[in-house]
């Protein structure tokens, strides 16, 4: 609700990441040469990452064959990354197309990416609209992208 009602910078703020040279502050864990990986800044979970097409489109249909194979791809990379970093019981996987059905930023189509575990619904996020993110952002890309790199190196 932050990121909804809240002041945004102008432009997309996903296109902003993607356009951002230090990772730090783009959050971004991978690149590829049609779509990257980046770390959600109001995640539901510890892990959260948003895989994005880099085009500039608002829905899955309006990618060729090649972006939607890459974006497809770096979601089931994220998963396996997210799996050796986090161990998470389980994902969520899924796609906002359009405000009605969730999508804080319509504009530009993404997958997002959440590692579960169970029990990781508590009182917090009920009764105090609060979320506990025990790493920083910045830490979790970190580790995130050297989990994407390794099993990348290693053929995966």
């Amino acid at each position: 609700m932050e990121y909804l009602r809240g002041e945004r910078p102008p432009g997309c703020a996903l296109c902003n990441a993607l356009a951002e040279p230090c990772e730090d502050l783009s959050l971004v864990a991978h690149r590829g040469e049609h779509a990257f990986v980046v770390m959600n800044r109001y995640p539901y979970n510890n892990g959260h990452v948003m895989v994005v097409p880099n085009r500039h489109v608002s829905t899955l249909e309006l990618l060729d064959d090649e972006e939607l194979l890459s974006v497809m791809k770096l979601a089931n990379l994220s998963v396996a990354a997210l799996r050796n970093l986090a161990a998470p019981d389980g994902f969520n996987i899924g796609v906002n197309l359009g405000s009605a059905a969730g999508a804080g930023i319509e504009a530009h189509c993404h997958v997002h990416v959440v590692p579960r575990w169970a029990g990781d619904t508590s009182f917090m996020p009920v009764l105090a609209q609060t979320r506990v993110i025990p790493e920083s952002l910045s830490d979790t890309r970190r580790k995130l992208a050297e989990s994407i790199h390794g099993l990348l190196t290693a053929g995966g």
